[in-house]
């Protein structure tokens, strides 16, 4: 059986569509599946909708969250509660388009264990919205060396990959890249962007940029590494100044410098501010983690599962 999990924040005017896109397109194609959406904390009517599609037809099923924990959290959520042999995971907006799931699932029936969606193209985007998005994601592909530029959370996993990554304990786990990191049998499926139909997206510039921060420090180490090039660049300043300075009072020809010496201040400064920052940060992700708090918080169910596969 297939699980298609599909998180969903302030959606309540495509949970309905979305269900019935996705459950003509298996039904069509002889697949059995479940469709179980993850209610992350939305404050419109989405976990109404969800509820009433869950009483109308037996395999959807509805998880409610607490409060909102982010989409990390309700994938996560969503592996968790997904009974499948396979398990994908598709927006709620369907700008990933549904029927790549069948396409998918025939790439898992030949033995493959990963399908990864990979973006055609960014869709319609902000110039702002998508230059961010890129920079990203090219940092991100440095830092963890998994080409991520075309990634997508859209993806498809045999049931080995959804317990390797259950099993991973980390809070602040990056589903996009951590599905990449596993392993397994992979191969891609490419899609375009489809445009939300109704509705307006979630993020922001701004949201993009904390959730490039978290993810970049939760997955790779390397911002840590910045602290250590930008030491070594100030020595080499120190040294380079220092040898000007030593060759001027030698030759006798030194001459007061205050604003030399504010602008070094400062710049001396300005660096040291900006590693104790990089260093706090991973200090309060070690913080975080060790809290040991949960992904998330269910305050609500609906539906119910009709099968428990072997795991």
């Amino acid at each position: 059986m297939l699980s298609v999990i599909i998180p969903a924040f302030n959606e309540e005017n495509m949970v309905q569509e979305a269900a019935n896109r996705i459950s003509v397109l298996l039904k069509e194609a002889n697949i059995p599946y479940e469709i179980l959406f993850i209610n992350d904390g939305s404050t419109d009517r989405t976990w109404e909708q969800i509820c009433t599609l869950s009483s109308d037809k037996e395999n959807i099923r509805g998880i409610c969250f607490s409060r909102n924990f982010g989409k990390e959290s309700a994938i996560f959520a969503g592996l968790e509660h997904a009974v499948g042999e396979c398990v994908v995971v598709i927006d709620c907006d369907l700008q990933h388009p549904p029927q790549k799931i069948i396409e998918m699932y025939r790439l898992w029936q030949q033995g493959y264990e990963v399908i990864e969606g990979v973006k055609a193209d960014r869709g319609q985007e902000s110039m702002l919205y998508s230059l961010a998005a890129r920079c990203f994601y090219k940092i991100l592909s440095k830092a963890t060396q998994i080409d991520m530029e075309r990634a997508s959370d859209f993806k498809l996993l045999d049931r080995k990959a959804v317990n390797v990554l259950l099993n991973m304990r980390e809070r602040n786990a990056f589903f996009r890249a951590l599905s990449s990191w596993i392993g397994f049998r992979t191969t891609s499926v490419e899609f375009e962007v489809g445009e939300r139909e109704q509705g307006t997206t979630k993020w922001t510039t701004w949201s993009l940029m904390k959730y490039a921060i978290s993810n970049i420090t939760s997955f790779s180490a390397a911002p840590m590494q910045i602290v250590t090039i930008l030491g070594a660049f100030m020595l080499i300043v120190a040294l380079v100044l220092g040898a000007i300075a030593l060759t001027q009072k030698i030759k006798g020809i030194a001459l007061g410098g205050f604003t030399t010496v504010i602008i070094i201040q400062l710049f001396i400064g300005s660096i040291v501010m900006i590693s104790l920052g990089i260093i706090g940060y991973y200090i309060a992700q070690i913080y975080d983690e060790l809290k040991g708090r949960p992904r998330y918080i269910v305050s609500g169910q609906c539906g119910e599962s009709k099968e428990i596969s072997d795991r």
